[in-house]
């Protein structure tokens, strides 16, 4: 019975193992609530019909380059049950350069890189020296973050929120990729009913 279970429902990391999440890139990211629980609207004739609680899932992702100012954002969506959005990380760039600027430099640093990328970081703290999480800037900490303001106001609203516990993330290697993606995460209100995630 057990071996059933593991067969079943045991879910392999969807990360690569030696990339480091750090890296500048482009990020196409998705966070499912607790059970897929519609927590944040409804879909009425192609738009999300926000809740309170998908009123604040779309304030803290809007605050993520306050917190992070290395981040830009790319397009996102609030969906009844999930959040897609692109996360384009440069930690080089001056926070007053366009998007657009640093998007191309994103995409044409991870063309150029060999695969599996090493992993760098020049920061310390406590035990665990360089290899403590909460010291890298890297995509983990920022939606572990994202989650978490989102928690802890949401519950206050209804008790019973939650997220999945893990998230989805793709490296997006182009910029034909990158518009696919943007034009996905646009349409995804459209496309609700054949959306994979549109399960309750």
């Amino acid at each position: 019975m057990s071996q059933k279970f593991r067969n079943k429902y045991r879910i392999s990391s969807a990360r690569l193992q030696n990339w480091d999440y750090g890296a500048n890139g482009s990020y196409f990211i998705t966070i499912c609530t607790q059970n897929r629980e519609h927590f944040f609207g409804e879909i009425v004739e192609t738009r999300l019909i926000a809740s309170k609680l998908g009123m604040l899932a779309e304030k803290y992702w809007l605050e993520i380059p306050e917190h992070f100012p290395y981040v830009e954002l790319g397009n996102f969506v609030i969906m009844p049950n999930h959040v897609h959005g692109i996360l384009i990380i440069d930690e080089n760039a001056s926070v007053f350069e366009p998007v657009e600027t640093r998007l191309i430099a994103s995409l044409q640093l991870i063309a150029s890189l060999p695969m599996p990328m090493p992993e760098t970081t020049n920061k310390t703290g406590g035990f665990a020296k360089d290899k403590n999480p909460m010291f890298q800037d890297n995509i983990s900490r920022i939606i572990r973050w994202y989650k978490g303001r989102c928690s802890f106001e949401m519950r206050k609203l209804h008790a019973d929120f939650g997220w999945q516990s893990r998230f989805h993330d793709h490296i997006i290697r182009n910029e034909k990729s990158f518009e696919t993606i943007q034009n996905y995460i646009e349409n995804n209100p459209m496309n609700w009913n054949e959306d994979k995630f549109c399960d309750k």
